[in-house]
């Protein structure tokens, strides 16, 4: 019997993949039989190794995702693994925290370029290769609990992550008929950079952990469960969904 959570044979990009949820991310990619392709701004080593011990090709890209223009070299290079991509995805992504009263045009175009525009853009490149041979593949965005909610002092952060499931949405709609799963994981607190100034702050943690039913900061192989499955055979009903990992949050 076929395992439908195997993907053996099928190469996957993952953008952000030098740390946290994105190397964990490409981690279990790999151990379900993807060829690796990591985009990141930094050397990629660690992922790299890890990856590798899966038996995993891998190859890593490096490449700043602020602006655009490294995204048909990313496709090409995938491409150029197995003759075309058939995951991707979307983790690449930054963060700016201050008041709104106070928030830099800056920081608002520097979040929204790399989380939201590059997000469009290489999606659209890597669709138009799953679409060139008809065989269509999955798209994965990674979105947040601020997909859902305001959140506070992060407003470029929270515009862009409510975009992002909107996007998410269209681009199912658009091209689910055609072979291409586009769903997203929210994740929720985890223990990776972008939360380190929370998780250092006792009175925030404090209150975050109350609030979350399983009691902890999710780590970031928390994750790679959702991935492997929205990339896989086992999902391929699945549109448009944006899926949360979030010890419970949302439910509380």
């Amino acid at each position: 019997m076929m395992n439908p959570f195997d993907l053996t044979g099928r190469t996957a990009i993952v953008t952000g993949a030098n740390t946290g949820l994105g190397q964990s991310i490409a981690v279990a990619l790999a151990g379900a039989g993807a060829a690796i392709v990591a985009v990141g701004r930094s050397a990629m080593d660690e992922t790299e190794s890890l990856c590798r011990a899966s038996g995993s090709e891998f190859r890593s890209v490096q490449a700043d995702l602020s602006s655009l223009d490294p995204i048909e070299g990313i496709v090409a290079e995938a491409a150029a693994v197995s003759g075309r991509v058939d995951i991707l995805v979307n983790n690449a992504g930054i963060i700016r925290r201050a008041d709104a009263i106070d928030f830099t045009e800056k920081d608002w175009d520097d979040v929204m370029n790399v989380n939201l525009k590059s997000t469009f853009f290489l999606s659209r490149a890597v669709a138009r290769n799953m679409l060139a041979d008809g065989g269509g593949g999955k798209i994965i965005n990674i979105a947040s609990l601020l997909s859902f909610q305001g959140g506070v002092r992060i407003p470029s952060y929270t515009a862009s992550k409510s975009g992002l499931a909107g996007l998410t949405r269209l681009l199912a709609c658009e091209w689910a008929a055609k072979g291409i799963n586009v769903n997203a994981i929210a994740p929720g607190y985890f223990a990776t950079n972008n939360t380190e100034a929370l998780r250092n702050d006792p009175k925030r943690s404090g209150e975050i952990l109350s609030r979350i039913p399983a009691g902890r900061w999710g780590e970031p192989s928390d994750l790679g469960g959702a991935a492997v499955f929205l990339a896989s055979p086992a999902a391929s009903y699945i549109h448009g969904v944006v899926l949360p990992v979030d010890g419970g949050w949302l439910a509380r």
